[in-house]
């Protein structure tokens, strides 16, 4: 795919993230793809393949967040396989703080499937909300 078929499959994808609907990005990843999250709080690390992503990240998230997550897209920037998307999210916890972090996500797309993902976040807000390491 070119890199403007990229940009407008992750357009796609984001603006239904906004919404809360995670679907389209899930059956986008490949199977064997590698999710890695920057820093160095209890989320940080790579996740290596779908399954991974979908119980140990997501599963964790979905058990603190208070109804779907949500991630809204502010920027998209696309060369070859690679797409960076900034983004914020628009989220309350199950205690009702707000998580509203931001991001920017760093997604490479071979033949329609996002193969690998750096997301890049603020850290302090991760561990501020969600806690120290365990």
């Amino acid at each position: 795919m070119s890199a403007a078929e990229n940009k407008r499959l992750l357009q796609s994808i984001f603006s239904e993230l906004a919404t809360g609907n995670s679907r389209p990005l899930i059956e986008s990843m490949a199977e064997d793809v590698r999710w890695t999250v920057t820093g160095r709080t209890k989320w940080s690390k790579t996740y290596d393949g779908k399954h991974a992503v979908l119980t140990e990240l997501f599963g964790a998230i979905r058990a603190r967040i208070a109804d779907r997550t949500r991630t809204i897209p502010d920027r998209f920037i696309a060369e070859d396989d690679y797409v960076v998307v900034e983004a914020h999210g628009q989220n309350t916890t199950r205690s009702g703080a707000p998580y509203n972090n931001v991001y920017c996500f760093v997604i490479r797309v071979v033949d329609g499937k996002i193969r690998e993902l750096t997301e890049y976040m603020d850290t302090e807000m991760v561990t501020a909300v969600f806690g120290e390491e365990e």
